[in-house]
């Protein structure tokens, strides 16, 4: 084949260049990148998660190696929208890749009044819906895993924003592809997964958390990589809307094996801590992949697996 393979991907209203970018929280406000890798070569940039007032997050101690991964508990900690808007937002101004801002909240005017504010912000252009955020009205119980609760807030925030709509899956659910169905019927653009299943590490000198106060926390990186293909397999299969793959991508190899599952796009999260410039590699290897086999497209490529 002559020429390079096109890697772009449309998502929603947004046209990425390439299908890679970073997973929320694991690439701070993307300016703590630029120096280790060009930001507008990122098909996306997602800001760390953002919520209507400031958040101080955790307690310490937040962050636990374990076998092959993390176990964290960040507890949202960011700025605030305002604050945001004010001081973090005018950095793109100058970046050419596509801004997605990832949202919580503790209840769903929370999440909507998010919504509504960056929904006048030009430069934003989508948001990803965090569902796993405790819902104070069910007693703490996640947003994401009660189907009801979920349509619930995906319509109403659809209905706050013109902004292209991710809405993020947890995989702590009996079936994640009731969850994306309702995304998708509800008028999400697309659904990104897995978040971070929940896990625990665990001192046997003190025999406490080694998360302390905190107990329990996310669990992250190449542990979770067979679970969250499995899963992204799966929801391919039942949803027409984009399908963006996350959970423990650390090197060319795992991204293709998500692209060829069905994922349209990728996001890359704990291996960015380990190698800033994982994504830039990422980048030129499906492109120098696609280009050795013969793909013209990245569509050629996505969703070929073979069963």
């Amino acid at each position: 084949m002559n020429g390079l393979p096109d890697l772009s991907v449309q998502i929603g209203r947004m046209h990425l260049k390439n299908p890679v970018m970073p997973a929320s929280g694991t690439f701070g406000y993307g300016r703590e990148f630029d120096g280790y890798l060009d930001l507008n070569r990122l098909g996306a940039i997602i800001v760390k998660g953002t919520t209507l007032k400031p958040r101080t997050g955790s307690y310490p101690r937040r962050t636990a190696e374990v076998a092959s991964g993390m176990v964290t508990s960040i507890g949202l900690q960011n700025v605030g929208v305002e604050k945001f808007i004010e001081e973090k937002l005018p950095y793109f101004d100058r970046i050419n890749s596509c801004l997605i801002v990832n949202i919580g909240g503790h209840s769903v005017e929370e999440y909507i009044e998010v919504a509504r504010i960056l929904n006048r912000q030009e430069r934003v252009d989508a948001l990803e819906v965090n569902i796993s955020c405790p819902n104070v009205k069910e007693g703490g119980m996640t947003f994401g895993v009660d189907p009801e609760v979920t349509r619930d807030l995906v319509s109403r925030i659809r209905d706050a924003t013109g902004k292209t709509l991710i809405v993020k899956l947890t995989p702590m659910v009996t079936d994640i592809r009731l969850f994306a169905e309702i995304c998708q019927k509800c008028g999400a653009d697309s659904v990104s997964l897995i978040n971070a299943p929940l896990g625990l590490a665990i001192d046997i000198e003190t025999r406490r958390s080694k998360l302390g106060r905190n107990i329990t926390g996310g669990l992250t990186g190449p542990a979770i990589k067979p679970l969250a293909l499995y899963l992204v397999w799966q929801v391919c299969k039942s949803v027409d809307i984009p399908v963006i793959g996350i959970g423990g991508i650390s090197s060319t190899e795992d991204a293709l094996e998500f692209l060829i599952a069905g994922a349209s796009a990728v996001q890359i999260g704990t291996w960015n801590f380990v190698n800033p410039g994982i994504t830039m590699e990422i980048i030129d290897g499906i492109r120098g992949f696609m280009k050795d086999r013969g793909f013209s497209s990245l569509s050629d490529l996505v969703g070929t697996f073979q069963h």
